[in-house]
């Protein structure tokens, strides 16, 4: 991996490590806008002044944007969702393979 690659993953992963930011973005990945509060919900937990902060981040990256109906992914945050899109099946494996783990060592 290239120094400028390697700067780039450094910088997207800064991001979305901040609390809550993949969520909101995961919360947005059926291409239907949702206003402040239906997102607050959808995210779960998120305090406004922390949703307001992610949303002002994510929408300083390119990855959100706001229109006449509410909070949406721009075609840049979608192609990143479609990349996570294995996540869930990831995860899935994961949390199976973890349980055994334990099950195995109590």
């Amino acid at each position: 991996m290239s120094p400028k690659e390697n700067a780039a993953i450094t910088q997207l992963l800064g991001l979305l490590e901040a609390r809550y930011a993949i969520r909101v973005l995961w919360a947005l990945r059926d291409g239907h806008a949702q206003t402040f509060r239906l997102l607050q919900d959808s995210v779960g937990g998120i305090t406004p002044n922390t949703l307001n902060t992610r949303i002002k981040e994510l929408r300083e990256a390119g990855l959100m944007s706001h229109g006449n109906d509410g909070y949406v992914v721009t075609p840049q945050g979608a192609e990143l969702l479609k990349r996570l899109a294995e996540l869930p099946g990831f995860a899935t494996k994961w949390s199976a393979a973890q349980a055994k783990k334990k099950a195995a060592n109590p």
